[in-house]
């Protein structure tokens, strides 16, 4: 089963140092029997991209909750894993995942370019009431959602983070 993993960038960093990654709360997306149901006439691979797409959503949550010290990117990691735990009541899309995800697991990383952190910095600010039904936060949400994510190999995650850590003022990070 391919799962989608929202994380942070920082946890991002971490999984790279640990080769592996527990998805926090087990909370993790997939093709589920509820997103099915949801989109009948969805093949597959549009399915996955319903999933990916709610995972970078449950970003702007962890960013929301993390506050301006965390960079405004969205980063979803894609793995393959035997099986996972349907949890409705949580989201159409969401899982429960026991136990790490592997690095040999991990099949890609899926990152916003730095064109999209103004518009992602504004959708975190409003992200909650989006999911409360408010109109105006709705689309300053549905354009970060716009902005297609970047995808990565996990061989080039690395050389990445290095890309961008060459681009900040300042090595001190919180880890």
């Amino acid at each position: 089963m391919r799962i989608y993993i929202p994380v942070t960038l920082t946890k991002l960093r971490q999984v790279v140092r640990a080769r592996e990654l527990t998805p926090r709360g087990g909370v993790v997306f997939g093709v589920t029997a509820d997103l099915r149901a949801e989109y009948p006439e969805a093949d597959d691979e549009e399915l996955e991209y319903l999933a990916m797409s709610d995972a970078a959503r449950a970003c702007l949550r962890l960013l929301s909750a993390a506050g301006a010290q965390e960079p405004p990117v969205r980063v979803v990691i894609s793995a393959d894993v035997d099986s996972a735990t349907a949890t409705p009541e949580l989201d159409r899309a969401a899982a429960h995942l026991d136990g790490p995800v592997s690095w040999k697991q991990i099949a890609a990383f899926h990152l916003d370019g730095a064109e999209a952190a103004e518009v992602v910095r504004a959708a975190t600010q409003v992200v909650d009431e989006a999911d409360l039904g408010d109109d105006d936060a709705e689309f300053t949400v549905g354009s970060a959602e716009d902005l297609a994510l970047a995808w990565y190999a996990p061989g080039e995650i690395a050389y990445l983070l290095e890309d961008l850590d060459s681009l900040e003022p300042s090595t001190d990070r919180p880890e």
